[in-house]
């Protein structure tokens, strides 16, 4: 079983590139983020007619959150589902295979420190770490995958010195996010690699970041150990984004035994 995550940053815009990837690498189930289209445009019939089903909550040029997969799923639900406010839909999908349960997320990036959109992101974490508690069982079978938008580790960043202050790398945030990781979750990649120079997003705003390794992981396949323990291999393709159109985050891959 193949499970993959990508921040497409306009599914419409990076429709092709995505469609390409899902006939070459053939993933059981692709979530993806920052679909940034409202529900009534999402491209639904595109991917159908490559056999995936699709569940999905978007917004007009902002947010937004999608699970492909060749089966549909058993029940899919968006958003906290705990009776705060904002419930966060576009933000956060869950969708139920069988026993298997697979969360989506696109975290608050945060904007600056300071900034109400930190502190959001700070308690964001915090939410998602309750709604697990409240909705699922670290000996459950469960990965949560998506844009985290947190480096974890100075080997997760091309410059953790110069960035010690950066929202997505902040000592608050890293905080944040072990917080949720200690619930019960293995950070998959990091069973199969090791070291520096593993990166998902490489800033269009930098130039020739992907050829100069300047980069960040900050996409991420978590598991809970009924899922680690069946991992076979996990990586990051960045073919993707070397070509046409790409987004600034590339695919992230895990193959699991079923």
């Amino acid at each position: 079983m193949r499970v993959a995550t990508f921040n497409a940053n306009s599914i419409r815009s990076r429709i092709e590139p995505t469609l390409a990837w899902l006939r070459t690498n053939k993933p059981d189930v692709l979530a993806v983020q920052e679909t940034k289209v409202t529900d009534d445009l999402f491209p639904a019939d595109a991917f159908a007619a490559e056999g995936y089903a699709a569940v999905f909550r978007g917004e007009k040029a902002y947010n937004g959150v999608a699970i492909l997969s060749r089966q549909p799923p058993d029940e899919a639900i968006f958003g906290f589902d705990d009776g705060e406010e904002p419930a966060d839909e576009t933000r956060l999908a869950r969708a139920r295979f069988g026993d298997l349960w697979i969360a989506n997320t696109y975290v608050p990036q945060g904007r600056a420190l300071g900034h109400p959109m930190f502190a959001y992101k700070l308690a964001w974490f915090a939410r998602l770490r309750r709604l697990f508690a409240r909705r699922h069982r670290p000996s459950e079978p469960l990965l949560w995958v998506g844009d985290l938008n947190v480096a974890r580790a100075p080997e997760d960043l091309h410059d953790p010195k110069g960035n010690a202050n950066h929202v997505c790398f902040h000592a608050d945030a890293r905080a944040a996010f072990e917080a949720v990781l200690d619930w019960g979750f293995e950070d998959v990649f990091r069973r199969f690699h090791a070291g520096p120079g593993h990166y998902t997003f490489h800033d269009y705003r930098v130039p020739r970041a992907l050829e100069r390794g300047r980069g960040w992981r900050v996409d991420y396949i978590l598991a809970t150990r009924p899922m680690a323990e069946r991992a076979r291999d996990c990586f990051i393709d960045l073919d993707p984004r070397r070509g046409p159109k790409p987004s600034d985050h590339t695919f992230l891959a895990a193959d699991f035994e079923p």
